[in-house]
């Protein structure tokens, strides 16, 4: 006998094939209810706890609502704002920082990024898939300043920052932006506290800026304000070789030039503004200058037409004959020679002094003396010098800042002895990792797509920090050079470092012409002859 299989409906056909359907649980309404009102009110409850501050504002409104009615809003409203634009009319930066970014980047987090981070990840291929559904990164916070959005995201399981920063001009657009640049670690240095509640911040910062290998840092410019020019940088009495301030970043603030015990190198097509940056770190120099601080040996192979305004303000000045230029870097590598001796296990690291000053080197359109440069012999010399001021004059005090327009090898071979670069607008892709290396263009140097308006604005890479920043420096006039020349001249003995060559201001020598070789005929023997057996017979 076949018993009858538990179920809500068995069904027989004419054959032996039986089909058994489970029975069906059926939930009734009230446990379904409950079911979701617990649920979303787990939901409400950790929202409140990850958002303390828009919970407390909320219940504070709620009270003031119910004790005072309308009139207890509207009165904090009307008090808040005026202590607000106070705040920010006092101290802008802390009230960016405290209240208007951390506001801003809320609002702009729900109704701006939240609304399209599906979209956007999967069309960038920053969607993966496990166990047959989607996973997407994580969007953590926004945090706004006056031009920049800066977004923190927890990547999937397996990723790298590598594979954001390949797409991160997809990015960009993708939220309605031109630039954007991808950090694997937060943007910015800590602050430095001071005060009586300084232990309590650096403990905060400390957690802020802790190691997260989970998670990235996307900066979209908001506002781009770069696009006006920015003004000369007042000129300090006594230079801090650590922190020059040259340029303007795109959050507003300063950028600052680490000087001390490094190399710079300036690419840049032409009128791409590199005299912005030359003329701007030479302006932040002209106390050190005046004060016998620092010399400036300059080099300009053009014939002065870029640093002549400027001659009172160098120590040593070459700008038509190349052999004067070639002694002139003979004589630098002999100030790092005498040094060497001098500071040999006493310290590493040159300290500037008015009886020992900072000696630095400035180059303009440095392939006319590697690459361009007819005499063969002259360029090897001025090589040779080259090499040894960038592998061993930075800890000597004997620096070199250098600006080119083609990067390639061929061109510079020691480009990678500069620690610190400096891309302005290229031609080429591919020149954007010449100058700033490997992998910078993938990281948001795009420096290669700049605009037309953008003079003096590039891309700077620091030694020991891959990620590039977006900079614009300042813009030095005709008139400003001619008031630092007549402000900040060197002393009167800037240039007895070592014995004046004498041959700075001569012109080129001349050479005679190099020896041709004897070219063969152009064409056979055989043609020729008979060429010349026709026109001897014309002529009788």
């Amino acid at each position: 006998m076949i018993r009858r299989p538990r179920g809500e409906v068995v069904m027989t056909s004419a054959g032996d094939l039986l089909v058994v359907r489970p029975k069906r649980f059926v939930l009734p309404v009230w446990a379904v209810v409950l079911g979701l009102v617990l649920r979303w009110s787990g939901r409400a409850i950790w929202w409140c706890l990850r958002h303390p501050v828009a919970t407390g504002s909320a219940l504070l409104a709620l009270w003031l609502y119910v004790e005072f009615g309308l009139f207890g809003l509207v009165v904090p409203l009307v008090l808040g704002s005026a202590a607000s634009a106070v705040w920010r009319w006092r101290d802008e930066s802390s009230w960016w920082t405290w209240l208007a970014g951390p506001l801003l980047g809320s609002f702009r987090r729900v109704f701006v990024y939240r609304r399209v981070w599906r979209e956007a990840m999967t069309l960038c291929g920053l969607a993966e898939t496990y166990d047959h559904r989607p996973v997407l990164p994580q969007l953590l916070r926004v945090r706004s300043d006056q031009a920049l959005d800066v977004l923190t995201v927890r990547m999937v399981r397996g990723q790298t920052p590598e594979q954001f920063q390949a797409v991160s001009a997809n990015l960009a657009y993708a939220f309605g932006r031109r630039h954007v640049r991808v950090y694997s670690e937060r943007p910015g240095d800590p602050p430095i506290r001071t005060g009586h509640a300084a232990w309590l911040l650096r403990l905060v910062d400390r957690l802020r800026y802790r190691d997260r290998p989970t998670v990235v840092y996307l900066a979209l410019v908001r506002t781009d304000a770069l696009r006006t020019v920015v003004p000369p940088f007042p000129v300090p009495a006594v230079p801090d070789f650590t922190a020059l301030p040259l340029a303007r970043r795109e959050d507003l603030r300063t950028w600052s030039l680490h000087l001390l015990a490094t190399h710079v190198l300036v690419g840049g097509a032409t009128r791409s503004g590199k005299g912005s940056v030359l003329w701007s770190l030479v302006r932040v120099l002209g106390g050190g200058i005046a004060s016998g601080l620092v010399r400036l040996w300059v080099i300009d192979p053009k014939g002065g037409m870029e640093f002549a305004l400027g001659r009172p303000m160098f120590a040593r000045f070459a700008c038509k004959s190349f052999e004067a230029m070639a002694d002139l870097l003979d004589e630098a590598v002999t100030v790092l020679r005498e040094r060497q001796t001098r500071l040999a296990g006493t310290v590493r690291v040159h300290t500037p002094t008015e009886a020992d000053p900072l000696v630095v080197v400035v180059v303009d359109e440095m392939a006319a003396l590697t690459a361009y440069l007819q005499d063969v012999e002259l360029r090897k010399r001025i090589a040779s010098s080259l090499g040894l001021l960038l592998s061993q004059g930075a800890g000597v005090g004997v620096l070199v800042v250098a600006a080119l327009q083609d990067p390639r090898k061929e061109v510079l071979p020691f480009r990678d002895l500069f620690p610190t670069r400096i891309a302005l607008g290229l031609t080429e892709a591919s020149q954007v990792d010449m100058v700033l290396g490997d992998g910078a263009r993938n990281r948001g140097a795009l420096a290669d797509q700049m605009p037309r308006w953008a003079k003096g604005v590039g891309y700077v890479i620091l030694d020991g920090t891959p990620d590039p920043m977006r900079v614009r420096f300042s813009y030095v006039s005709d008139d400003d050079i001619r008031d630092m020349a007549r402000q900040y001249p060197a002393p009167a003995d800037a240039a007895d470092i070592l014995a004046q060559v004498g041959r700075e201001t001569a012109t080129e020598p001349a050479r005679p012409p190099l020896p041709r070789k004897p070219s063969g005929p152009l064409l056979p023997e055989s043609l020729r002859n008979l060429l010349d057996r026709d026109s001897g017979g014309g002529a009788r």
